[in-house]
């Protein structure tokens, strides 16, 4: 019984049939090849965007300039900040890293280092740095930004403009003492 009923299954499919299925998986197995090269390019134009990394301290020409030889550990931190590797092997050298990573712009990498004896500044060497006009010049983001308006008044602009009331003085302000000269330490001294 089995045999005649895949005969009958057999002779009530048409023979056009056939070669149209055969057609239609031709086409779609084709098709992979072409959707393939497809979805690349389509995924070649949307591009995620990517975060600027920045890590460091940006030391600029200007901050290189301002450090003599004899200065002592406090005056060179107050000009360039906290080193970014004070290590406790060469504990008579500071670096100061400076790196940003931005989409679609090559990374910018600068390196100081600054040598004491004992408490003194010895030497320095490094990168050349930009001068803070040339570094803010080369963040441009490539985004237009229309016009940049102006930032500063003339006197003409600024007689339209009503003076500001004075500020009547009360007596806290009077009886308060001056401020003083120094305040102590954050951190104890001695540990």
């Amino acid at each position: 019984m089995r045999a005649s009923l895949t005969g009958i299954r057999r002779r009530h499919v048409r023979p056009g049939l056939r070669a149209s299925l055969a057609a239609v998986c031709v086409l779609a197995l084709s098709a992979c090849g072409s959707f393939d090269s497809a979805s690349n390019r389509i995924a070649s134009l949307v591009t995620p965007y990517k975060v600027a990394v920045v890590q460091g301290n940006f030391v600029s020409r200007e901050q290189m300039e301002a450090l003599k030889p004899g200065m002592s550990r406090a005056q060179v931190k107050d000009i360039l900040g906290s080193p970014l590797l004070a290590s406790v092997f060469h504990a008579d050298r500071w670096d100061y890293v400076f790196t940003i990573n931005r989409q679609g712009v090559e990374p910018l990498s600068r390196k100081l280092a600054v040598y004491f004896n004992g408490d003194v500044l010895d030497r320095f060497e490094g990168d050349t740095m930009p001068s803070e006009a040339e570094f803010v010049s080369k963040l441009d983001t490539g985004r237009n930004l229309g016009k940049v308006p102006v930032l500063e008044a003339p006197e003409e602009v600024l007689r339209k403009f009503p003076a500001a009331p004075a500020v009547p003085q009360t007596q806290d302000d009077t009886a308060r003492a001056p401020l003083p000269a120094s305040y102590p330490p954050l951190e104890p001294l001695s540990r």
